[in-house]
């Protein structure tokens, strides 16, 4: 059974930087295309940023350019290190793995029904 756990949390004041991880158990992370999501207060999922098995990554707009997502396949981890965190980056984020193709096509960050396995999430607050 394949089970993801997520760590590195915390409430942090704006312009900090946070480094999240997400430990994959019963199976080889590169095995699956591995997406981190997060749902703030009041607001819908959103796919913050995804990774294939060849090291492609992809990102939701508004975390361009300040969220970068990794993997460490001999660690079976997953990373994303967040930078010049904003308070509207405050919200639980959660690692997620689909596999490589959905629907006749190669898994993405936009087919979030793809994703079958899910964390439990980690919180990140960030202050003003």
């Amino acid at each position: 059974q394949v089970k993801l756990v997520e760590s590195g949390g915390d409430s942090v004041e704006a312009g900090r930087s946070l480094k999240l991880s997400c430990v994959v158990s019963g199976n080889t992370i590169n095995s699956y295309y591995m997406g981190w999501f997060r749902q703030g207060p009041d607001k819908e999922r959103e796919g913050v940023a995804g990774i294939d098995s060849n090291g492609h990554e992809s990102y939701g707009d508004s975390v361009k350019g300040r969220f970068t997502i990794s993997r460490d396949s001999a660690k079976n981890t997953l990373y994303l290190q967040m930078n010049s965190l904003k308070p509207e980056d405050t919200a639980m984020y959660y690692c997620a793995a689909a596999g490589t193709y959905c629907r006749g096509g190669y898994s993405s960050l936009g087919e979030e029904t793809c994703f079958g396995y899910w964390g439990q999430g980690t919180q990140v607050t960030v202050s003003s």
